[in-house]
């Protein structure tokens, strides 16, 4: 008998092949004689039996079931192997590595904002990271009734609250609708609070929940670039002149009369300016004509008479002739 008395012992272990499993379950096995429990880093192993828990062990390493894991077995202390005779318990493998999970909403969130009665539909876009770490509400809630617990689970629960969370917390941090990016981590904090204690009731917490992006209707994306281009030229009449520019060059087919509207109105509006540009010009030369001073023969002299002769530059004193060549002053 001797020679035979391990021929069904088994291997308790969890391979864990994907990466994206929270817990995983071994059960309707027997638990033979010289059989062995292996934990592997990043797990942890719970031993139930008839539904209740019996032992939670941490430590990562390979442990012979009978001589090391059956003694420290709450109901189990006692239990002694035979032939053919084994226990047939559960072993629940926990994964305790913290796991990052995408989210985004499924549809567009309508915030309510300002002259808009049904609100600005918006979507938005991030991570969180969750973990186990809470084994009894764990068992309590999941475990007892499931085989394995996957991250599409975890984030199934958690986008059935996102959209009211959202909601609560851009309405209370996001003060300008169309910047929520720079008050995301504020929301953020708050999402991944409210979060954590909700998710605590099942034993997973979120560590961490980031919003990486808000996303608006096209239309409002659109106008927040039209707005950006206008404040980049800065001047109204500049931007209506490269707004005709490029309805000008990208006018074809049916759109071609638009185009050409286009162009005639560019075209008015150039020559008027050219025509005030003109008339400024105009004024400014007329202004300066009449302030230079009378520099040829032909000026009539300032009242009081010429002090020196414009031909030939003789002092004279007033006088109507000059005394050297004879020109008229006066």
């Amino acid at each position: 008998m001797g020679l035979f008395g391990n021929q069904f012992a088994n291997v308790v272990e969890w391979e864990e092949y994907r990466d994206d499993v929270l817990f995983w379950k071994w059960s309707n096995r027997e638990i033979k004689k010289g059989s062995r429990l292996i934990i592997r880093p990043g797990q942890d192993a719970i031993f139930l039996y008839n539904g209740k828990v019996e032992g939670i062990f941490t430590d990562e390493g390979s442990f012979d079931i009978e001589s090391e894991i059956i003694p420290f077995l709450s109901t189990l202390k006692g239990f002694k192997f035979g032939f053919n005779s084994g226990i047939r318990a559960e072993v629940l493998f926990i994964n305790t590595k913290e796991v990052t999970v995408k989210w985004g909403t499924k549809n567009p969130i309508n915030i309510p904002a300002p002259g808009l009665p049904a609100g600005m539909p918006i979507r938005a876009f991030g991570t969180f990271c969750c973990k186990i770490s809470d084994h009894a509400a764990l068992i309590e809630k999941i475990a007892g009734v499931k085989q394995q617990f996957t991250i599409d689970d975890v984030k199934e629960r958690v986008t059935s609250m996102l959209d009211q969370l959202l909601m609560k917390w851009i309405v209370r941090e996001g003060k300008d609708m169309f910047n929520l990016q720079a008050n995301s981590f504020d929301i953020a904090k708050g999402i991944q609070e409210d979060l954590d204690m909700e998710m605590m009731r099942i034993g997973i917490s979120i560590a961490v929940f980031n919003i990486s992006s808000f996303t608006y209707p096209e239309e409002i994306q659109k106008m927040v670039t039209k707005t950006a281009s206008q404040s980049v030229v800065g001047d109204m009449g500049r931007y209506q002149q490269m707004s005709m520019l490029d309805a000008m060059a990208n006018g074809n087919g049916g759109g071609r009369t638009a185009s050409d509207m286009a162009g005639m109105a560019m075209g008015m509006m150039m020559g008027q300016q050219m025509a005030g540009q003109m008339q400024q010009n105009f004024a400014g030369q007329q202004a300066q004509q009449q302030a230079a001073p009378a520099s040829s023969g032909n000026t009539a002299a300032p009242a009081g008479g010429c002090k020196f002769c414009p031909e030939c530059g003789t002092k004279t004193e007033g006088m109507k002739f000059c005394p050297n060549c004879g020109k008229k002053l006066m």
